[in-house]
C-alpha cells in the first residue's frame, strides 16, 4: 500500500518511478517541491548516496555522502531554489523477481531551455516490488568528470 500522500501512478513500475524522481526534483527556482512525494517513493530506511569531494581534502578524489531521504532534502532544497532541471536520457535496467537495478544516465539544466546540461552523470537506484507497488532502496550517483567521462555504453 502507497504511503499517505503518495500516488500509485508513481509506483507502478519502474518507469512510473524513475519519471517521479526526476519530475519531483526538477522546476523553476520560485516552485517549492513536493517532499512528500519525494518521500513516498523510498522504502522505510532507505539511502541516498551522492558522491562528492571532500572539502579541504586532496587525498581522496571522491566519497559516498550516506544521507537518509530528509538528509538528501535538507541536501539539496537550497540547490534547487536556483531553478533545476534534470532528466533521464538513457537507461540499463537489470531485474530478477522482485528486485530491480537501474542504471539511469541524467543531464542537468538550470532552464529547460538551455542549449547544453550544466551537469551530466549516472544513478544507480536499487527497486523492490513489495507485490503492490515498486519502492527505491538506494539511489548511488557520481557527477561526470575530466577524469571519470560517461562511457558510451550508457547513453
Amino acid at each position: 500500500m502507497p504511503k499517505p500522500g503518495s500516488d500509485s501512478r508513481d509506483v507502478a513500475s519502474i518507469d512510473a518511478i524513475i519519471a517521479a524522481v526526476y519530475d519531483v526534483i526538477s522546476g523553476p527556482a520560485e516552485k517549492k517541491r513536493d517532499w512528500n512525494r519525494e518521500r513516498s517513493l523510498f522504502y522505510p530506511g532507505a539511502r541516498v548516496i551522492p558522491t562528492a569531494s571532500l572539502p579541504g581534502r586532496n587525498d581522496v578524489a571522491l566519497e559516498p555522502q550516506m544521507l537518509d531521504v530528509e538528509g538528501y532534502i535538507a541536501r539539496v532544497e537550497p540547490l534547487l531554489q536556483k531553478g533545476f532541471y534534470e532528466k533521464e536520457v538513457a537507461r540499463r535496467t537489470e531485474q530478477f523477481g522482485c528486485i530491480a537495478h537501474v542504471w539511469s544516465t541524467y543531464e542537468s539544466r538550470h532552464d529547460p531551455s538551455d542549449p547544453e546540461p550544466f551537469m551530466r552523470g549516472i544513478n544507480s537506484l536499487q527497486l523492490f516490488d513489495d507485490g503492490s507497488r515498486w519502492w527505491i532502496l538506494s539511489i548511488c550517483w557520481q557527477h561526470e568528470s575530466e577524469e571519470h567521462a560517461i562511457p558510451a555504453k550508457y547513453f
